[in-house]
């Protein structure tokens, strides 16, 4: 007598509206969900049913409900269910810069890890992961990023002194990158503006934002794609408008950076929890 397959519910994702600098998820998949990829922010997250499987800095990890998931600045990983009945997570994306706001120039808290039972973390990240729906008044998540960051660095264990480089250089070339990502930004440019040779500033970003100018002009251009192809644009009309050599160029960054292609990450982040 045949078996009839169990019923798998179609992986989904929900997302809330950003943020000012921060994105909030919640979703669920079957099997394989990502392929290796890395952010430019801090990846934060907690697994809320099933067992969230990931290669990370050379291991395999294993995040159970109600574990924390921190996950550093431009370190790749990827994403799959550790068993067979899936799992089911909220993650935020932090850009480094809001931490700096209340680090001061510290250097960014790392976790080696990646998962930690740690009840400091576990409070710390309690409002900001919330379900989706729920909408933040400013100052809620000015105050729940700044209890996070002392948080992590408490945890890390991140030395007071502020770290070696010029932290106005760096934020000066955020700035400047992310007023002009949809074009061609030249390291002349940014030495102008930075006042900081070319190797000095990206040691100086890298020390105070977790990834390199280059690196975080692109973010910012997969975050107007995002939006634009949320919108209904096409593919070619996205990639021209934020800034993309061609289509195949966005692709390939949007893949490297999120583990899903456009399409397949449009088709699951349009869908809704069913059942």
């Amino acid at each position: 007598m045949n078996r009839k397959a169990p019923f798998l519910c179609p992986d989904w994702v929900k997302r809330a509206e950003p943020m000012e600098g921060v994105e909030r998820i919640e979703a669920w998949f079957h099997g394989k969900a990502y392929a290796m990829h890395r952010h430019d922010t801090y990846a934060i997250g907690r697994t809320l049913a099933g067992v969230q499987s990931f290669s990370y800095r050379r291991s395999q990890r294993n995040s159970l409900p109600g574990n924390t998931i921190v996950l550093h600045p431009d370190e790749a990983h990827d994403g799959q269910a550790g068993t067979d009945e899936g799992f089911r997570y909220r993650m935020i994306y932090v850009e480094p810069s809001l931490f700096q706001d209340v680090l001061g120039g510290r250097a960014l808290p790392f976790l080696e890890g990646g998962v930690t039972t740690d009840p400091r973390l576990a409070a710390a990240t309690a409002t900001l992961l919330q379900h989706v729906g729920y909408t933040f008044e400013p100052l809620e998540q000015s105050d729940a990023l700044a209890e996070l960051a002392h948080a992590l660095a408490a945890v890390a264990g991140t030395p007071a002194p502020r770290a070696k480089g010029d932290f106005l250089a760096a934020r000066r070339a955020r700035d400047y990158l992310h007023a002009n990502c949809a074009r061609v930004v030249t390291l002349d440019e940014l030495e102008a503006t930075t006042g900081r040779d070319r190797w000095s500033l990206s040691h100086d970003f890298r020390t105070f934002y977790g990834t390199s100018p280059y690196r975080y002009l692109t973010m910012r251009r997969l975050d107007a794609a995002r939006h634009m192809l949320l919108t209904g644009a096409s593919l070619a009309h996205t990639a021209a408008a934020a800034g993309f050599a061609d289509q195949s160029h966005m692709t390939r960054h949007f893949s490297r950076t999120f583990g899903l292609t456009p399409g397949r990450w449009l088709q699951v982040a349009g869908r809704t929890q069913r059942g």
